[in-house]
């Protein structure tokens, strides 16, 4: 026996109650304790769950990465079906919730009215870097999908780096302004079609087309570019044991920064990042750290496009900073 879960029930989480806004989400939040404790209650522990979002997603807090379980095992190792009374229920599932992505409001609106209907899919268009430098003066965007340091060597000056795959959309919904034209920047391994229709799906319908010939040919055709470098996490380790320390921003999600972080480190989650510039500090280098440095490399992007140029990618993020066994803090 098999329940799809949908949007109720995840891996390690559930469903948040929060997104129809403050109005409803105490209403919401009882309603997902009746269902994880009454219409769920009575079904055998062997049932397989199979819910539509995993790790990565916004929907819920703490997911895992394992695509599906059983109610058995959430009933064991899921937090959020403890049993526990409804009000410390409610409680608990409204302070777990990631914040509240600001495109969620307009996807919410597209839900709604239905998104526009489109003949083809855009942005499959081939530009030589000549016209996309000519898009650019006319507010165009580049969102370059290629890997962290190939963008740290050279890229489009003002190119956000959101590396093609499963987080492309929901970056790009982060950080990329809606009202603008869209420009595409891969690779001989981007799959751009894919690209396009990930992006499609949250609203982005501007997308011009894409790079014709990739970094290489706008190199070739002599245009400006700007440079990222990367960090090693001991090379970091070792500057913030000097009396000049770094300024270091830390850009993963709450729960992450409370399970360990850089002693000294600034928190900004990424997807807040483009709202919280002004705590930056100008006069100083930064280096932005995550769990891998595929985050990091978009904050440093978006850094860049808000006018700061010394910024520096600590490559591999934390991972490889607790790989490499160098201390960490928690606050309580």
């Amino acid at each position: 026996m098999a329940l799809l879960t949908g949007d109720f029930l995840f891996v390690g989480s559930l469903g948040r109650p929060d997104l129809l806004g403050d109005d409803a989400k105490q209403k919401l939040a009882g309603e997902l304790y009746e269902s994880v404790h009454e219409k769920i209650a009575r079904l055998p522990d062997g049932v397989e769950i199979h819910p539509a979002h995993g790790a990565g997603s916004l929907c819920g807090a703490g997911m895992s990465e394992r695509p599906q379980s059983t109610l058995g095992y959430e009933r064991f190792c899921n937090v959020f079906m403890a049993d526990r009374e409804k009000a410390e229920f409610v409680e608990t599932v409204l302070k777990s919730v990631p914040e509240f992505p600001d495109y969620y409001r307009r996807m919410k609106r597209i839900n709604s009215e239905g998104p526009p209907i489109l003949d083809s899919v855009p942005g499959l268009k081939a530009i030589p870097p000549m016209e996309v430098q000519e898009a650019l003066h006319l507010n165009a965007v580049i969102i370059d999908l290629r890997r962290p340091e190939a963008f740290g060597g050279a890229h489009i000056p003002g190119s956000f780096n959101i590396g093609s795959g499963q987080n492309l959309s929901m970056w790009a919904a982060w950080v990329v302004p809606y009202d603008h034209p869209i420009i595409l920047a891969g690779d001989d391994g981007t799959n751009i079609e894919e690209a396009c229709r990930a992006l499609i799906r949250v609203g982005f319908d501007g997308i011009r087309g894409y790079l014709k010939g990739g970094m290489k040919a706008w190199i070739e055709a002599g245009l400006d570019q700007a440079h990222v470098p990367q960090m090693g996490v001991r090379e970091l380790s070792w500057q913030l044991k000097q009396s000049d320390k770094p300024f270091v921003l830390d850009v993963r999600s709450p729960a992450e920064w409370k399970a360990g972080h850089i002693e000294g480190a600034v928190h900004i989650p990424a997807g807040s990042l483009p709202n919280h510039i002004d705590q930056i500090p100008p006069d100083l280098p930064v280096h932005v750290v995550c769990g891998s440095g595929y985050r990091s490399s978009i904050a440093t992007s978006v850094l860049q496009r808000a006018g700061r140029r010394a910024v520096i990618n600590v490559d591999g993020g934390m991972g490889a900073w607790n790989a490499q066994h160098l201390p960490t803090t928690r606050e309580e």
